[in-house]
């Protein structure tokens, strides 16, 4: 479908869409909206920022436009169900912006703040609820909303619905649609539970899928930086202070790790804050706010959290955590790159968390590009960035390194000192060798001159993959402790 013209839509909804200069519906939209207006049950997948909420925004809003109907007290038509209160909120933007022609109403239910005014709003009437599961049931439980009148239900975000644990809710809510209704059903993933799901809320539906498992954003820069767990602060801060870095969205896995990241970096002088479930609403809103309008430069934020941000002009998205569940770096990374726009997605991966980027990549179907260089565009950056393991390493270094080094550990100290330092590793120094072997099962030898071969396993391997490691590379090293002995550490190819 090459416009929104040939659609057939009702005439203020055009025009809508021509003061949004919305000229070319998205895949999602093409293929789900035509079976909407049919009034057809629709199963849609498709990932973040492919144009969703248009996809079932223009039908309702085009159905109810139709027929013209006064809103009644407390008995919405069409009921959305969102995860998330900022989700929640941003559909009812848009559903303000495509019906702003149109003399219908919409009210929002989420939690975090007061009912009162929500209340009040469902009491006015409101052809359209957008809710979130726990405060829907909370007012259902009170008598605030009753259900009897409902045509339309959407359930988006399913696959974050069950990940936040939310599907007993869900359950409970599909238990009070009336059995007469056309159900639209939205998940960027299709997991086992979503289609069992989606068996029990849909009637024959329209199967609409646009987003295969194992794929990305095309137009997304993908790169992934290997980095010790202790640098990852330090690289981050290089990275922001980059020049292309306009606006970056960064993941943390936790919501006290968000909290002291945004404030380690305002600390450096980079205009940050956090967003997380344990903020009130208003701190939230307040957050995303500031992030839209460009008053902070940088967003810290949790999976749960950022899903459903919708803001244009996000260049860079950080996974300064790798996510334990592969499909979330696929919503995390699509935070970037929205509307055509091409967007930046880094990630950085120590060595705890090598098996979760392999989830990733066995996931998107191939293997994430590793970053050539350090970002940093100015002198400072590439040195605050650049070789900062090589560094850290340097740290641990008590005294030079002759040029003629060999990599044994040196025992510093009387033997009294020595004695005292029992059970602590060495003082290290670095050294170099030439990969001898390396096996199958992750394992690598290190040539040094010594006529003992230096032993290594894949999670040493710094800036690159362990495959891609080559017999006879020139790599540099530190000695450490292993189970069985001496072992190089933070093997870097020179």
């Amino acid at each position: 479908m090459k416009s929104f013209e040939e659609l057939d839509l009702i005439a203020p909804l055009r025009q809508a869409l021509l003061d949004e200069k919305y000229e070319t519906p998205t895949p999602i939209q093409s293929q789900t909206i035509p079976a909407a207006l049919q009034e057809r049950d629709v199963l849609g997948c498709a990932q973040t920022g492919t144009g969703k909420t248009a996809a079932f925004a223009l039908p309702i809003l085009n159905r109810l436009g139709e027929r013209n109907r006064k809103a009644l007290p407390n008995r919405p038509f069409v009921l959305v169900l969102a995860p998330t209160r900022e989700l929640a909120i941003q559909i009812g933007e848009s559903f303000a912006t495509y019906g702003r022609h149109l003399r219908l109403r919409h009210a929002l239910v989420y939690g975090g703040v007061s009912q009162g005014n929500q209340v009040k709003a469902l009491n006015r009437g409101a052809h359209v609820l957008v809710a979130t599961p726990g405060r829907l049931l909370d007012l259902m439980n009170q008598g605030h909303i009753e259900l009897e009148n409902l045509e339309m239900f959407v359930l988006d975000e399913a696959d974050r619905m069950l990940d936040m644990g939310f599907l007993p809710d869900i359950k409970r809510v599909i238990r009070h649609l009336p059995e007469q209704r056309q159900s639209l059903f939205f998940s960027a993933t299709l997991p086992p539970k979503i289609i069992e799901l989606s068996k029990q809320l849909l009637k024959n539906p329209v199967s609409v899928n646009v987003t295969p498992k194992s794929t990305t954003v095309d137009k997304i820069e993908q790169r992934v930086f290997f980095v010790e767990r202790s640098g990852k602060q330090e690289l981050l801060r290089s990275t922001l202070r980059s020049a292309d870095v306009e606006q970056a969205l960064v993941f943390t896995r936790t919501k006290r790790g968000a909290n002291v990241l945004a404030r380690q970096l305002v600390k450096h002088g980079i205009q940050a804050t956090a967003i997380h479930g344990n903020k009130s609403q208003n701190a939230r809103q307040r957050a995303l706010e500031a992030f839209r309008r460009k008053q902070v430069r940088v967003l810290v934020a949790t999976d749960v959290a950022a899903r459903g941000i919708d803001i244009d002009g996000i260049t860079h998205v950080v996974n300064f955590d790798i996510p334990v569940e592969p499909e979330s770096y696929v919503h995390r990374i699509g935070r970037t790159g929205r509307a055509g726009a091409e967007g930046v997605a880094l990630t950085f991966c120590c060595a705890r968390e090598r098996r979760e980027l392999q989830a990733i990549e066995r996931l998107i179907g191939q293997k994430v590009p590793v970053a050539k260089e350090l970002p940093g565009s100015s002198s400072e950056g590439r040195k605050n960035g650049a070789s900062q393991q090589q560094a850290s390493n340097n740290s641990n270094a008590q005294r030079p390194t002759p040029a003629h080094s060999t990599g044994t550990p040196t025992r510093q100290g009387s033997p009294k000192q020595r004695r005292q330092r029992k059970g602590k590793p060495w003082t290290t120094r670095i050294s170099e060798g030439t990969i001898k072997r390396i096996t199958g099962k992750g394992f690598g030898f290190i040539e040094n001159g010594t006529g003992k071969d230096m032993f290594f396993h894949s999670s040493s391997v710094e800036g690159m993959r362990f495959e891609e490691l080559n017999v006879g590379q020139r790599v540099s090293y530190s000695v450490g402790q292993g189970p069985k002995g001496p072992c190089a550490k933070n093997v870097r190819v020179i």
